[in-house]
């Protein structure tokens, strides 16, 4: 192993190399291209990284993310020390290029920590920034009686919410540098065990599950939520009911 903590190259690109579509570095590759058409990682920001048992594979940072390849996929060992700005980071494997491993490297480990989550989201979605904007007095974004609630976790990988239950979704302040934002994204999910994300004002979006499947589906509903939410704001209307519907009425 390197100083820099980076087993030899040659000896590991067969960690990112598979023809299996469902293997994490095709997955990433794939997932990237996907939320860039879905307006969520333009710019080079936003990620997503992968967890599968002792290994965790993560995107570059900095790169155009509609055009992110396997060979592009840093992988590092897990457990490890929680990554931070202060401390050197072991590698499995680094890329060829010049790249550097994802700036939310940090706080994907708040996800497995705290969460035991096999996969993490963070995006730049306008829908998730709105939010903020329109929730920042109470830094908490609810939203109550809404469909595509069903589809989010307590905690991101505990039982789902029901039509009736109130999502609340906790807001940090941004920081220049996105590391930054380890420890107050981290005791926001310790003040709020039963959050399945952390907004981050000005900025994004964190979402975690218990694997990719899952963070996907629940960064899909909470992102219709974000929108859905916003415009109700907008609207005049409440976003959180204290009413309950028919009890003869089928959602």
């Amino acid at each position: 192993m390197s100083a820099s903590g980076a087993h030899p190259q040659e000896d590991h690109d067969a960690l990112v190399t598979s023809t299996d579509p469902l293997h994490p570095a095709n997955l990433i590759s794939e997932l990237c291209a996907s939320f860039y058409r879905l307006g969520w990682v333009t710019g080079t920001g936003g990620g997503i990284c992968i967890r599968t048992d002792d290994k965790v594979y993560i995107a570059p940072s900095g790169v155009q993310k509609e055009r992110i390849e396997p060979s592009h996929i840093f992988v590092l060992p897990y457990p490890q020390a929680e990554p931070s700005p202060h401390t050197d980071r072991i590698f499995l494997r680094r890329p060829k290029l010049n790249l550097k491993e994802s700036a939310c490297t940090p706080l994907f480990w708040n996800a497995f920590t705290l969460r035991n989550a096999g996969s993490c989201i963070h995006t730049h979605s306008q829908n998730a920034v709105m939010a903020t904007l329109l929730w920042e007095e109470d830094m908490m974004f609810r939203i109550s009686h809404q469909k595509m609630i069903k589809g989010v976790r307590i905690g991101g990988n505990g039982p789902t919410l029901s039509y009736l239950d109130t999502l609340e979704v906790p807001i940090i302040n941004n920081t220049p540098n996105e590391e930054d934002l380890t420890d107050s994204m981290r005791e926001a999910m310790e003040a709020h065990p039963q959050a399945a994300a952390i907004l981050v004002l000005r900025h994004g979006v964190y979402v975690w599950g218990d694997d990719w499947q899952k963070a996907k589906t629940q960064a899909e509903c909470l992102d219709y939520l974000f929108e859905i939410g916003v415009k109700m704001k907008l609207a005049g209307l409440r976003t959180v009911l204290d009413i309950f519907p028919d009890p003869g009425c089928a959602f």
